[in-house]
C-alpha cells in the first residue's frame, strides 16, 4: 500500500489536555491520587497506549491503583524516585516505529536513557513489553533497549520482557504475558487478587439537551474549530485541510485501483524532504456508521460528553467532547479493525443468549479453545464490531460503553511521492485502493484508501487534514553519490520524489551521480505506475538505468530481485567502489528480505565473500546509513 504503515500515530487531543499549570512530576501525581503503578507508553499508532490503559485498569483488580502515562508530558529523570511510592511498579509498554526507533512520544525518554550513565535507577522495579513486527530488521529494539538499559541503571525487573510481534498475533502475546505477569506482580507484593472479574467503566455518559452547537466537536482533532480557523504550526494534533488537486487512477486495466493525489499545501508553512511521509486523518464509510446506529438502535445525532470518572486523569475524555455519537463514529473511533479481546470480554455482559456470553468471555481468556476460537472467528473471518453485532443478534451493547471501548482512528502514512525543491506547495501520493471478501462472505473496505479515493477534485469538502512525519530515508548529502532505488508496485512512490530531485540537482549545474532503478509491477501493460514519466526521466539520463520486472508477463514469476542478480557486476562496482547509496521501499515480509538476500548473493559472488561475511557487510551498509528501508507490511 502506498507506505501505508500498518502503524499510524497518536494523539494528545487540545480537548483532552488538562489546563496548562500541568503536573510534570509522575511521582507527586501518583502520591497525590494514590497510585502505586504507573504505565508508559511508546506508541505510534494507539495499540501500545490501549494496552497501557488495559494494564492500568488491570491494577483495580488487584486491589492496586494505576495510570496510563505518555512519557512525553512528564520527566522521566524522576524515575529513581519511585522508591518513594510503597509497592510502586513501572511498566513500560514499548512499540518500535520504522528502523528500530523509539516512538515520537519516547523519543526524549530514549534519548535521557543514553544519555545518563550515572543515573541509579536501584529503587525501580520494572516490567517491559514490547510491540513490534518480525517482518523488520530491528524486531522491537526500543523494547529491548528500555529493558536492558533499566537493568544496567539498577533497575529491579520484576518479571520478563514480554515481546509482542504484530506479523503473528500482537493480542494474544500480550494476553500471554499478562496473564503470567499479574501473578508475579501479586507474588512480588504479596497481595491477592481481588477476584473481581467484573467491568469497570472508565468514563461516565453526560447527554446534553440544550448545549450551544458552537461549543461541539465535528470531526476535529485537537482544537475546537481548529478545521474553520487554520492557524500554523500544523502536526498531529493539529492538521491542516490540505485541498485535493489531483486525483487520476495510475493502472490502465485489471481490478485493483491505483491512485496518485495531490495535495496542496500553498499558504500553510508545511516543508517537506523527498523521502519523508504525509499523515492523513481519513473518516469512516457513512454506510457503516449508519448501519451501526439501527443496529443499535441509537439516534447517532445526540450530542454526548464522555467524562472520566477519574477526575485527576490527564485524560478528560476519550475522544474530542462534546460531540455527537455520529461523528464519534465517523471521525474518532476505529470501527473497521478487528476488536480486540478486552473488547469483546466486557462488551459479554450485554448479550442476552447465555451461549453468547460465554463465548464472548472464552475468546478474550488465554485457554487454547478460546484462543483458536477469537483467531478463527474475529480474525481470520476479518469481524469488525459491526459484524460481530450483526452475527451475535442477543448482543446489544449500549452505545455509550461501545464508544469507550472502541480505539481511536488513526493516522495513515503515506511515503510521499514528489520532490519539494520540484513541488514546494504540492505533496503527492501514491496508493492502491484496499477492498476484499472475508471468509463471512462481506467486502471490506480499506478506511483510508477508500476516503482518498472518492476525495473527488473540486468537490464538496476534498480536503484532506493531513500533517508531515520527518523521516531517514534520504538522498546522499553529496549529489555525485550513486544511488540504487528497490520499489516494486507503490513502493515507487518516494523514489518519484528521489528522481524529481536529481532531476533538478541536474539542471542546477551539480555533478549528479548514476542514478538507478529496480522498479516491479504485475504486467507491462496494466499496472506500470508512472510509466511516461520513468520513460522520459530515462531519455533525459536523470534515470541511468530503468530496470522494469513484470512479474506476470511471462509463465515464470520474474520479480525485482531476479534483475538485481542479473546486473550483479555493475551493482557490486557501485555499492564496493563508487560508494553508492541503496534504497529499498514497499513490501517487508517478501520483497524487502528476498532484495537483501539478492545484495548479499553478490557480495558473495562478485566481491568473494563467505555467507557470513556478506550478511555482515550489508548489515554494515546499514549502520552507515548507505542502505535504508521504508517498508511496511
Amino acid at each position: 500500500m502506498g507506505c501505508v504503515f500498518s502503524l499510524p500515530e497518536d494523539r494528545r487531543d487540545a480537548a483532552e489536555r488538562a489546563p496548562t499549570t500541568r503536573e510534570t512530576s509522575f511521582v507527586e501525581k501518583m502520591k497525590k491520587t494514590g497510585k502505586n503503578i504507573i504505565v508508559f507508553y511508546g506508541s505510534q499508532t494507539g495499540t501500545a497506549e490501549e494496552f497501557a490503559n488495559r494494564l492500568a485498569k488491570d491494577a483495580q483488580r488487584y486491589g492496586m491503583k494505576g495510570m496510563a502515562a505518555d512519557p512525553e508530558e512528564y520527566t522521566m529523570g524522576e524515575l529513581s524516585r519511585l522508591s518513594e511510592i510503597e509497592n510502586s511498579l513501572a511498566i513500560f509498554c514499548m512499540a518500535t516505529y520504522g528502523e528500530g526507533d523509539p516512538t515520537d512520544n519516547a523519543q526524549d525518554f530514549y534519548d535521557w536513557l543514553q544519555e545518563n550513565d550515572d543515573e541509579d535507577l536501584s529503587g525501580l522495579n520494572f516490567t517491559v513489553f514490547a510491540l513490534g513486527n518480525k517482518t523488520y530488521e530491528h524486531y522491537n529494539a526500543m523494547g529491548k533497549y528500555v529493558d536492558k538499559r533499566l537493568e544496567e541503571l539498577g533497575g529491579k525487573r520484576i518479571f520478563d520482557l514480554g515481546l509482542g510481534d504484530d506479523d503473528g498475533n500482537l493480542e494474544e502475546d500480550f494476553v500471554s504475558w499478562r496473564e503470567q505477569f499479574w501473578p508475579a506482580v501479586c507474588e512480588h507484593f504479596g497481595v491477592e487478587a481481588s477476584g473481581d472479574e467484573s467491568s469497570i467503566r472508565q468514563y461516565e455518559l453526560k447527554v446534553h439537551t440544550d448545549v450551544n452547537m458552537n461549543k461541539v466537536f465535528t470531526g476535529e482533532i485537537g482544537r475546537l474549530k481548529s478545521f474553520e480557523v487554520q492557524k500554523p504550526p500544523y502536526d498531529s494534533k493539529n492538521p491542516f485541510l490540505a485541498p485535493v488537486t489531483v486525483n487520476r487512477r495510475l493502472n490502465k486495466a485489471g481490478d485493483r485501483h491505483l491512485m496518485h493525489l495531490e495535495l496542496d499545501i500553498t499558504g500553510s508553512k508545511i516543508r517537506y524532504e523527498s523521502g519523508d511521509h504525509v499523515a492523513v486523518f481519513p473518516t469512516n464509510d457513512s454506510a457503516l456508521v449508519n448501519k451501526l446506529g439501527e443496529i443499535l438502535g441509537v439516534d447517532l445525532d445526540v450530542v454526548i460528553s464522555l467524562n472520566n470518572l477519574d477526575e485527576e486523569s490527564n485524560k478528560k475524555h476519550p475522544f474530542p467532547c462534546p460531540t455527537t455519537y455520529r461523528t464519534a463514529l465517523t471521525h474518532y473511533l476505529d470501527i473497521t479493525n478487528p476488536p480486540r479481546t478486552n473488547v469483546l470480554y466486557e462488551l459479554a455482559q450485554y448479550a442476552s443468549d447465555p451461549k453468547d456470553q460465554e463465548n464472548m468471555r472464552k475468546m478474550a481468556s488465554s485457554s487454547p479453545e478460546g484462543k483458536s476460537l477469537y483467531q478463527s472467528w474475529v480474525l481470520d473471518s476479518c469481524r469488525n464490531i459491526l459484524a460481530i453485532l450483526e452475527d451475535m443478534p442477543s448482543l446489544k451493547p449500549p452505545v455509550d460503553h461501545l464508544c469507550e471501548l472502541l480505539p481511536r482512528l488513526q493516522a495513515r502514512y503515506y511515503s510521499i511521492a514528489s520532490s519539494s525543491k520540484v513541488h514546494p506547495n504540492s505533496i503527492h501520493i501514491c496508493a492502491v485502493v484496499v477492498e476484499y471478501k472475508t471468509k463471512t462472505g462481506r467486502i471490506n473496505k480499506g478506511v483510508a484508501t477508500n476516503w482518498l479515493k472518492n476525495k473527488l477534485v473540486n468537490g464538496h469538502k476534498s480536503t484532506v487534514p493531513m500533517f508531515i512525519r520527518k523521516s531517514q530515508f534520504r538522498l546522499p548529502f553529496k549529489a555525485s553519490n550513486p544511488v540504487v532505488m528497490v520499489g516494486p508496485g507503490t513502493g515507487i512512490a518516494p523514489f518519484m520524489g528521489f528522481i524529481q530531485e536529481r532531476g533538478w540537482l541536474k539542471q542546477q549545474g551539480k555533478e549528479v551521480g548514476e542514478t538507478v532503478l529496480y522498479y516491479g509491477c504485475r504486467y507491462k501493460n496494466e499496472d506500470y505506475l508512472y510509466q511516461e514519466e520513468l520513460e522520459e526521466a530515462e531519455k533525459d539520463s536523470v534515470l541511468t538505468q530503468l530496470n522494469v520486472a513484470f512479474s506476470r508477463d511471462q509463465e515464470h514469476k520474474v520479480y525485482v530481485q531476479h534483475l538485481l542478480k542479473k546486473n550483479k557486476d555493475h551493482l557490486w562496482k557501485l555499492i564496493h567502489s563508487d560508494n553508492a547509496h541503496i534504497y529499498i521501499c514497499g513490501d517487508a515480509r517478501n520483497m524487502a528480505k528476498d532484495v537483501q538476500a539478492a545484495f548479499c548473493d553478490i557480495a558473495e559472488e562478485v566481491g568473494g565473500m563467505t555467507h557470513t561475511q556478506a550478511t555482515d557487510y550489508v548489515k554494515k551498509l546499514m549502520t552507515k546509513g548507505r542502505y535504508s528501508q521504508d517498508v511496511w507490511s
